[in-house]
């Protein structure tokens, strides 16, 4: 596995992943209101970051390079602990400011815990529409 700059061949593959793995993340949601062009909507004018194994894509991670703010970050279910979203975020990481945020609901608590163990900190609670979320950091 390798972490790459996006490239447009990138897209269908980043769409079926995106599409898939909200599915696993967020089993509290209704996914009926997913579709495969999400993807391309919530990366809108952000850069990105792919983990391909073998060509193919299996995590991505999105930010918005004015304020450090990571805004997606999803794995391929099969690839979940593997290291994959590790690896992701450390690519970014590298590319962008500090302090760097970040927001997880509340309700996603195992992404809450890989946060937490890579030295992110609450800094934040906010409650959006009836859905609350943390607002993470990362100084390091």
């Amino acid at each position: 596995m390798k972490v790459v700059r996006y490239d447009p061949f990138h897209l269908p593959d980043l769409r079926a992943l995106y599409y898939l793995s909200r599915q696993t993340a967020f089993p509290w949601e209704d996914p009926s209101g997913y579709t495969l062009l999400d993807f391309d909507l919530v990366t809108q004018d952000e850069s990105i970051l792919v983990a391909v194994d073998q060509q193919r894509p299996v995590g991505f991670i999105s930010w918005w390079p004015p304020d450090n703010f990571i805004h997606s970050l999803f794995v391929d279910p099969a690839f979940i602990r593997k290291g994959v979203g590790k690896s992701l975020l450390q690519a970014c990481l590298a590319h962008i400011g500090r302090p760097a945020t970040l927001k997880c609901k509340t309700a996603n608590q195992n992404a809450l815990q890989f946060y937490y163990a890579q030295g992110w900190l609450p800094i934040d609670t906010v409650v959006d529409a009836g859905d609350p979320y943390l607002l993470l950091a990362f100084n390091g």
